[in-house]
């Protein structure tokens, strides 16, 4: 059965490019979704995975309600739901006034619920999981206002909107905070951190917030709550010359500059991971004067200084990216 892949609105192209890259047939597509059959479980473009969808169709509110209830009551034969559980309505923001129909039926299923397995209905939740991997549940993608796919596992992919901060000097404060989701991991107190071009020191201050100590390399200044945190110290240093002492070993290393994406791979992420320069990184690559998909072949091939330092990492466009992939992994102890 096919799967339903969201992503973030505007890059639909790469996301279909990506699942036909890996093998996948793309059956249709829409504003922020796509849907194919035997979908690679990693990709960058995808935010959740609907698997094995079903889908409904209805002219009315109560005929898609009634349809998506069918679906949830078959499949619940022989299995018991004890814990809270997630039930989740959405669809592409795009579409004007979707968002009243959607919310509609998800009312009309509520009801319908309560009447045939009030204690299930009571568990729900409407709220996503975080993090990565599969959840059993229900969800419900509407790719038109008659038209919905339906799933009972969903595997979310990490990306998801984050809350800002009044003292982030920058918007890529977002970026770094929507990484450690996808990581599983954030800086903690008495952690190291280097933050290459880090003006004007979003991610340094998410991580000083957190009790980490930052070294900030960046010649231009530091701003909002990042300016003059007794957590950070602020050098006015190339960041591709900086390196650490002989001996020291660093826990985070960031990087969010706007250079060529294979510029700071070879002049930064290569050397940090293999000379143990740091335990874990996040780094953004800008992808719009590149071809994002070869780019991602050459990110993923076995050669790549992430395959041989970083076997596990993980490529993400992430829900506050833009052009740009976020990379977040472990560097692997040296042998």
């Amino acid at each position: 059965m096919p799967s339903l892949i969201t992503c973030q609105a505007g890059f639909e192209d790469l996301l279909t490019k990506e699942l036909a890259d890996g093998g996948a047939r793309v059956i249709n597509r829409g504003p922020g979704w796509a849907l194919a059959e035997q979908a690679p479980d990693e990709l960058a473009f995808a935010h959740l995975m609907l698997n094995d969808a079903v889908e409904v169709r209805g002219d009315s509110v109560n005929a898609l309600a009634q349809g998506i209830a069918e679906i949830l009551l078959t499949s619940l034969k022989g299995e018991r739901i004890e814990a809270a559980w997630s039930c989740v309505f959405d669809g592409p923001a795009e579409l004007v006034g979707l968002g009243r129909r959607i919310g509609a039926v998800e009312k009309a299923f509520g009801e319908l619920l309560k009447k045939r397995l009030s204690r299930v209905a009571r568990l729900a939740t409407t709220e996503l999981p975080r993090g990565l991997g599969e959840t059993r549940g229900l969800f419900v993608w509407f790719t038109d206002f008659g038209v919905a796919q339906v799933a009972r596992t969903i595997r979310t992919n990490g990306p998801r909107r984050m809350a800002d901060d009044d003292l982030a000097p920058s918007r890529s404060y977002l970026k770094v905070e929507e990484a450690y989701v996808v990581l599983g991991i954030e800086p903690t107190e008495g952690e190291t951190v280097v933050d290459l071009g880090a003006a004007p020191g979003g991610w340094s201050y998410s991580a000083a917030k957190r009790g980490a100590q930052v070294i900030a390399i960046d010649n231009g200044p530091l701003k909002g709550g990042a300016l003059n945190h007794p957590r950070i110290e602020h050098r006015r240093e190339d960041a591709f010359r900086y390196a650490p002492p002989a001996g020291v070993e660093h826990n985070w290393l960031f990087c969010d500059m706007v250079e060529e994406p294979h510029h700071v791979m070879q002049h930064i992420v290569e050397p940090w991971l293999s000379r143990g320069w740091c335990r874990n990184f996040v780094v953004n690559l800008k992808f719009g004067r590149v071809n994002p998909i070869a780019l991602l072949r050459e990110l993923r091939a076995p050669g790549s200084p992430l395959r041989r330092f970083a076997p596990d990492v993980r490529i993400r466009h992430l829900y506050h990216d833009r052009e740009e992939f976020t990379l977040t992994g472990r560097v692997k102890p040296a042998e």
